[in-house]
C-alpha cells in the first residue's frame, strides 16, 4: 500500500479575514453537492517544494468540506529520483537524454507503485512526471484520472516528451498553471487552466510580529541591522542561484553592509539539490555577506515567514517557473520583490506596480539597488502586491477552480456559484 501523508486539521471558516466572507460561504456551496466523492491526491514527496505545501493546506480543507480525501506518496529508491528529476529538467526545455535503463527505471518503479495503490477512488490527481504513468499500469475501474502540471512544460526535450506522452492518454483531464504552458498536440481533450494559491492560515504565512521576526532572524545567524536580501527556493538551476550570489555582489558595491540569505529546501524527490547545495556552497565560500540557510540545519516554516516578512527586499531570480509560490508568500507579507521574467512569476507580480520583473544579473542587482534606496517605494509596491495576492492567490480560490473541475469529470450538477 502507499503511503499516507499525515495531515492536521483545518476548518474553512478560519479564511473568512484573510479571503472573505462571501468566498468562503461560495467554496462551501460549492462543495456540497461533492461531499463524500473519494477524492486521492498523489505526488512523490510529503516535503520540500510548492506541491507538498499545497497538498499539507488543501487535503485538510477539502475533508473539513466533506469530501473524503488522502494524499499518498509514490515509492521510489535515489536511482528513480535522478531519473524523474531528469524528466522534470528536460519537460522544461533542458537538453537531456533517458537511456534506456534510465526508461527501464522509470516504468519498472511505476509498474510497482500502481501495484502498490490498493483502494478505490472516485477521482486520483496526480502531481508533475514522477507519477504520471501509473494510471497506464493501474488498469481500468472506472476511477478518474486528474494529471496536475505545476511546471512550464511549453518546450519540453522532443525524446523525453516523446518517452511520457502515451502515458498520457489514460487521463480524463489536465490541470495547467498557464495556457502557455499546455505542449502543442497535448493528447488529453480536457484542459483547465488552474494557477496555484498560498496558504494564508500555515505557520509561513501566518501573522508575525516584526520584534518576533527580528528575534527568529537574530536566533539562526542573521545580522539584523544590516540591509537584507533574501532568495527562499529549492536549490535548483532553474532558480538560478549562483546568478543571484553575481547580482548581490553588484549590489554590494553600492551597500556594502548588506548582506544576502539563500534560503533552501532539500527534497525527497531531488537528489540534483545537494550538488547545486555544494555549487553555492563554494561560490559564497570567504564570502562573509553570504548566507546559507536549509530545511535541514532548522529553518523552517517560522524561519521562513520571518525571512519574507524581514527582508528589505527578496529575490526571485528564476529562469524557468512554474508559478514560484515564494513570490506570492512574499507579497503577502507586503515586502518588495524582485522577480524573473519567467512563467507563472509574471501572473503574480505587476512590473513597476507591486515589484520587478528582470531579465539579467545586472537589471536584477540595479532594481535591489534601487529599492534598498527608497524604501517607501518598495513599502508602497508590497502593499499594492498583498492586495492582488487576495484577489487571486490564495487557497479558497484554489479549491473553488478545482472543486468546478472534479464535479465536470465526476458528472456531478453544481450551481451557477
Amino acid at each position: 500500500m502507499l503511503e499516507a501523508v499525515d495531515i492536521g486539521t483545518q476548518h474553512v471558516g478560519c479564511y473568512e479575514d484573510a479571503a472573505g466572507g462571501e468566498v468562503v460561504a461560495r467554496l462551501e456551496e460549492l462543495a456540497g453537492p461533492l461531499r463524500g466523492a473519494r477524492v486521492l491526491h498523489l505526488n512523490a514527496t510529503p516535503y520540500g517544494g510548492g506541491v507538498a505545501e499545497i497538498l499539507r493546506s488543501e487535503v485538510p480543507l477539502l475533508r473539513d468540506l466533506g469530501l473524503d480525501a488522502d494524499w499518498k506518496i509514490i515509492t521510489g529508491d535515489e536511482k528513480f529520483f535522478s531519473v524523474t528529476k531528469k524528466l522534470h529538467n528536460a519537460l522544461q526545455g533542458a537538453e537531456q537524454e533517458l537511456s534506456a535503463q534510465e526508461r527501464e527505471t522509470y516504468i519498472t518503479h511505476s509498474v510497482r507503485n500502481a501495484h502498490l495503490l490498493e483502494e478505490r477512488y472516485d477521482l486520483i490527481v496526480v502531481h508533475d512526471p514522477q507519477p504520471l504513468a501509473l494510471p497506464h499500469f493501474y488498469g481500468g475501474d472506472g476511477t478518474r484520472w486528474l494529471w496536475r502540471c505545476h511546471i512550464d512544460t511549453s518546450e519540453p526535450n522532443p525524446r523525453v516528451w516523446g518517452f511520457l506522452e502515451p502515458y498520457l492518454s489514460e487521463y480524463d483531464a489536465a490541470a495547467f498553471t498557464l495556457e502557455g504552458f499546455v505542449p502543442p498536440g497535448f493528447p488529453v481533450e480536457r484542459v483547465e487552466i488552474i494557477p496555484p494559491a498560498i496558504d494564508p492560515e500555515s505557520p509561513k504565512n501566518l501573522e508575525l510580529r516584526p520584534a518576533t521576526a527580528r528575534r527568529v532572524l537574530q536566533w539562526i545567524g542573521v545580522e539584523v541591522e544590516r540591509p537584507l536580501i533574501t532568495q527562499v527556493s529549492r536549490f535548483d538551476p532553474w532558480k538560478d542561484p549562483l546568478g543571484v550570489i553575481e547580482a548581490y555582489r553588484l549590489v554590494r558595491e553600492e551597500f556594502p553592509e548588506s548582506q544576502l540569505a539563500l534560503v533552501g529546501s532539500m527534497a525527497l524527490d531531488d537528489p540534483e539539490g545537494w550538488e547545486i547545495y555544494h555549487n553555492i556552497q563554494e561560490a559564497a565560500r570567504e564570502d562573509e555577506g553570504v548566507h546559507v540557510f536549509t530545511n535541514l540545519t532548522g529553518v523552517g516554516n517560522i524561519e521562513v515567514n520571518a525571512f519574507q516578512r524581514y527582508s528589505d527586499v527578496v529575490i526571485q531570480k528564476s529562469i524557468r517557473e512554474g508559478f514560484g509560490l515564494v513570490v506570492s508568500e512574499t507579497l503577502w507579507k507586503e515586502t518588495p520583490v524582485v522577480a524573473g521574467r519567467a512563467g507563472g512569476i509574471p501572473l503574480q507580480v505587476e512590473d513597476g506596480v507591486s515589484g520587478y520583473l528582470v531579465d539579467s544579473v545586472e537589471e536584477c542587482a540595479g532594481r535591489v539597488i534601487e529599492l534598498l534606496r527608497q524604501p517607501g517605494k518598495g513599502r508602497e509596491m508590497g502593499v499594492r502586491g498583498r492586495e492582488a495576492v487576495r484577489e487571486k492567490f490564495l487557497l479558497p480560490r484554489l479549491i473553488s477552480d478545482e472543486l468546478r473541475l472534479y464535479a465536470e469529470l465526476l458528472g456531478v450538477s453544481l450551481k451557477a456559484v
